[in-house]
């Protein structure tokens, strides 16, 4: 039980650690980046799904 409780107070400080140590212009950029690929990706999708009811107009006259 004692080591157990040392083990997660390693993995604990280890966690903050790792927080504390993040670069946050360059995090910040990769999840602009990321929420840049999203939102193209939806735009993407949403394209795709008008397109046949776009035909299907035409079609009808």
């Amino acid at each position: 039980a004692v080591a157990s409780v040392d083990e997660t107070a390693q993995n604990l400080t280890e966690a903050c650690s790792r927080i504390e140590d993040v670069d946050m212009s360059e995090e910040m950029t990769a999840y602009t980046q990321y929420q840049v690929l999203v939102q193209a990706g939806v735009s993407m999708l949403s394209q795709a799904n008008n397109q046949p009811q776009t035909i299907l107009q035409m079609l009808q006259g």
